[in-house]
């Protein structure tokens, strides 16, 4: 597997970012704005086998090639709510298909539900983009997250109804998109 790309889209999300964001609530009208402030540390070993623990999966012979971070933020939106959270993550490649290389996207505490979970990633090195897909109770969470130099990142959220097992994804409750920039 071509991982070069990968790990380089990695080594530079670590360090301190904020984020602008704009949240449309299509199921109910609204729309949000808010500011995250983040920073993002990569793993340790030790933490990484405890997310493949936490989520009951077989631990990576090579652990270094599995990129892993430690993520904590704090939200401010603009009506004063204020939300923060701290999670372990990581990104274990199990295919590449003409380039694009996917997997499993590991957390040992999901964003929706508190709860470990496994979730589906996909990266494309020619646009830098990271699309991690989540299949939460309620939701199935697409996220993306495009690289266009060291400091800039651009974010595209979109929560969908969970639609009936292999139905499509056709009911949008949330789109969200934000400029992420490295402080």
């Amino acid at each position: 597997m071509k991982i070069k790309p990968f790990h380089q889209f990695f080594d530079c999300c670590v360090g301190q970012w904020r984020s602008e964001r704009t949240y449309h609530y299509l199921s109910h009208g609204e729309i949000e704005r808010s500011r995250t402030e983040f920073t993002v540390n990569p793993l340790t070993a030790s933490l990484k086998e405890k997310v493949f623990k936490d989520n009951e999966y077989d631990v990576v012979d090579d652990l270094d090639i599995i990129p892993g971070f430690q993520l904590a933020f704090h939200t401010v939106s603009e009506t004063g709510e204020e939300v923060s959270q701290q999670l372990n993550l990581l990104f274990a490649p199990t295919q590449e298909n003409n380039g694009i290389l996917e997997g499993d996207y590991l957390r040992d505490r999901a964003y929706e539900e508190d709860r470990p979970i496994i979730s589906h990633f996909r990266f494309i090195p020619e646009t830098r983009e990271l699309l991690m897909t989540t299949k939460y109770t309620k939701v199935v969470s697409v996220d993306s997250i495009t690289l266009i130099n060291p400091t800039l990142r651009m974010r595209r959220i979109l929560n969908y109804q969970r639609p009936p097992e292999d139905g499509p994804l056709d009911q949008v409750r949330l789109a969200g998109f934000g400029v992420e920039q490295k402080m």
